[in-house]
């Protein structure tokens, strides 16, 4: 049975998670600042060019840290950065899926919504990334319902700790749900038209570098293929056997159902 890893950000929401029972996650991914909000994480991931003077200073035995040679041959094992959408959650989420191989991804603090005035991110104003001009983040949805596909695909249920608005379309959850929750099967015409679509495009960039080469990539097809993924959500949500599961993750009554937890 796999983990259940908490992906945490940098959200102003994200400092609640100081006075959070650590034992509810076997695994703690910190992403970019986020390991200053409690020194028991496990993982601290984020881009090449994170300044150093940002970084832990040091780690503890139990911990690591994740950089973009450790992350990069992740990613493109799911298709790479084009198709998975270049900032820090959904690259966190991806290296987490293959690495760690969980059964529960829970998201928190990556909302990916920010004020016009104010704090941006928990320590402060920062860099709204996931809004900068960039191809592979024209549907920042289109992109979460690609992970959490994908991620059902392989046994593991995305799910979203806040309850901020969210450009995340993951289903909400609180620490309480995380022992139950599954993921539903996704639609297999859906997902396999998706998955079609992106092999006829060719968008893989071994190097992770894809803005190098951002020419070669069609707006407009890339557009089409985030619907596609919405779309291959919303099929898996419709034809998903119970009304629980309306998100793609679901709660089982164990003595209805005969089963205690899902991998």
């Amino acid at each position: 049975m796999g983990p259940i890893v908490l992906i945490l950000g940098s959200g102003p929401a994200a400092v609640a998670v100081k006075s959070w029972d650590r034992s509810v996650f076997d695994q703690v991914v910190a992403i970019n600042n986020a390991w200053r909000l409690r020194p028991d994480w496990d993982v601290s991931i984020h881009p090449e060019d994170f300044p150093p003077e940002h970084r832990p200073p040091g780690l503890l035995a139990c911990q690591r840290r994740i950089e973009a040679r450790d992350y990069v041959p992740v990613q493109n094992t799911y298709g790479g950065f084009v198709y998975a959408g270049g900032t820090m959650a959904f690259t966190a989420g991806y290296w987490a899926l293959g690495a760690l191989k969980p059964r529960v991804m829970a998201f928190f603090g990556c909302d990916m919504v920010y004020a016009a005035t104010g704090r941006t991110h928990f320590y402060g104003t920062g860099t709204a990334d996931p809004l900068r001009a960039d191809i592979t983040l024209q549907s920042l949805e289109g992109k979460a319902a690609r992970l959490q596909m994908l991620a059902a695909a392989q046994g593991c249920a995305c799910v979203n700790l806040s309850w901020q608005d969210s450009r995340l379309v993951f289903p909400r959850a609180t620490l309480d749900d995380l022992a139950d929750t599954l993921p539903v099967a996704p639609d297999g015409p859906a997902l396999a038209a998706a998955q079609a679509r992106e092999a006829e495009l060719g968008y893989m960039v071994p190097s992770g570098r894809y803005w190098e080469e951002a020419d070669r990539f069609d707006a407009a097809a890339l557009r089409d293929l985030d619907a596609l993924w919405l779309a291959a959500q919303r099929a898996s949500v419709r034809t998903a056997s119970s009304p629980e599961t309306a998100a793609l993750s679901r709660r089982l009554d164990a003595a209805a159902s005969g089963f205690r937890r899902g991998a």
